[in-house]
């Protein structure tokens, strides 16, 4: 094999393994990465799936004389946990003392970063890794500090899905800009991932030790937030940076017969039907459901016609207003379903407070379905506004409800649209192009190094 087109050894880190968008993401690029010849792993906080390339990432416990002599005084106790008043305080006071220094985060309430299993993670696969794709690094399992150490050792290419590496906290600021100088007085802690306190002004500047003394390679779905990025804490440890959308498998995600579609999922054939979807519909604080609801008040008002709304991701009964009906789909798993949900629509909604690249836009297009969405983040990036849907401001349920009905009123309108998106989807977002980008940035970055 030429130099140029060497086999590698890729080891990617993320939150779990089966879940949300990075965590399929992940495993659609795991996949095409052994497709492509190369060995490749996927190491995770924690493990679901059976897959032998997956890799739990383990819990090290400390070994220094302190940690021991906590430990047993800890379990010297146990006997009298549930016994004696105080005893359960104290094994759990033992126990946060056997973690030494690193356990006054945790006290303050600060984002915690000590797992010690992110300094062993080169030694998990089998073989000598040539790269690092880093995908999220919240969810309690990932000690960022050992980036520095890491990137010492091996090129890390990092994946952002989100803004919390550039924040105190938030995975997303909304209109916030506290990140670009320093957090503090926060006004939303509890944003996902969410402190106890507000702790962010000392998240971040510890952030901003780490990359200090990182060095890292930067990938970014949407320029929007690589933008955002190269503004912030993160950008002196960015040795170069890119833009690669995520894709989506299009043997699956691909436009199909739209009556056959109805038929299998049980939806009349004379009726117009809107789809969205995301996990945790009403409760994602990312996600703009109270647009969307009084978005199909404002249609149930104006039509005579019967509409179907289909809200996949969140389970509850069966609402109606007016002509419109609103009937709610718990999660699915299995993506040939979900693409079914597509084909079976006229048009694709989505509203959000903020998005980085959603998938379900992706998924929508290659399916052949306009999308109406928020013009938020990075989702006018992927939406071409009035050719393969219609963008609309944030929190404009009138403006959301007025796109909708445009397009039920010009089918030929529609349909263009939905060609124009598959068409797109065709030449930009498949899964084979976005592992492509990353595999022949990876020659690049293993070429250089060995220069």
């Amino acid at each position: 094999m030429s130099k140029s087109n060497k086999s590698l050894n890729i080891l990617q880190v993320n939150t779990l393994d089966l879940g949300g968008g990075a965590e399929q993401i992940a495993r659609d690029l795991l996949q095409a990465y052994q497709a492509a010849g190369h060995q490749s792993w996927l190491a995770v906080g924690q493990k679901r799936s059976q897959d032998n390339a997956v890799i739990q990432i383990p819990i090290v416990a400390d070994d220094s004389l302190w940690a021991q002599i906590c430990l047993k005084l800890r379990s010297l106790l146990n006997p009298w946990h549930n016994r004696v008043r105080g005893i359960a305080r104290l094994r759990k006071n033992l126990l946060d003392l056997s973690i030494g220094s690193d356990v006054l985060p945790r006290w303050l309430g600060m984002e915690e970063f000590h797992y010690p299993g992110s300094i062993t993670l080169l030694g998990m696969p089998a073989k000598k890794i040539d790269i690092v794709q880093l995908h999220n690094l919240h969810g309690h399992y990932f000690d960022l500090r050992s980036i520095s150490e890491l990137s010492r050792q091996v090129p890390l290419i990092l994946t952002m899905h989100d803004a919390w590496l550039l924040s105190g906290n938030c995975a997303h600021s909304f209109g916030c800009e506290k990140w670009k100088t320093g957090c503090g007085a926060c006004p939303d802690i509890h944003i996902y991932p969410g402190l106890k306190r507000d702790t962010t002004a000392l998240n971040w500047r510890r952030k901003k030790g780490i990359f200090a003394h990182s060095k890292i390679y930067l990938a970014s779905p949407s320029k929007w937030l690589l933008d955002k990025a190269m503004q912030s804490l993160l950008a002196p440890a960015v040795i170069e940076a890119r833009v690669i959308p995520n894709g989506v498998d299009l043997a699956i995600f691909r436009p199909g017969n739209q009556l056959e579609a109805r038929e299998q999922l049980g939806i009349p054939l004379d009726t117009k039907v809107i789809l969205f979807a995301a996990n945790g519909i009403k409760r994602n604080i990312f996600k703009d459901y109270v647009t969307i609801q009084r978005a199909i008040e404002v249609l149930s008002k104006s039509t005579t016609s019967p509409a179907i709304v289909i809200a996949l991701g969140e389970e509850g009964e069966t609402e109606q207003h007016g002509h419109v009906q609103i009937r709610y789909v718990a999660p699915v798993a299995n993506r040939e379903l979900v693409a079914t949900y597509y084909q079976a629509a006229d048009v694709y909604i989505h509203a959000s407070h903020a998005d980085t690249f959603p998938t379900s836009i992706i998924e929508a297009m290659a399916c052949g379905i306009p999308v109406v969405a928020t013009a938020v983040g990075g989702i006018p990036e992927q939406v071409v506004d009035g050719q393969t849907g219609i963008l609309v401001p944030e929190g404009d349920s009138n403006a959301l409800a007025s796109a909708i009905k445009e397009i039920f009123a010009n089918p030929e309108k529609q349909k263009q649209m939905g060609d124009a998106g598959a068409q797109i989807a065709k030449e930009k977002y498949s899964q084979e192009l976005q592992a492509k980008c990353y595999l022949d940035w990876y020659q690049e970055i293993i070429h250089k190094n060995s220069g």
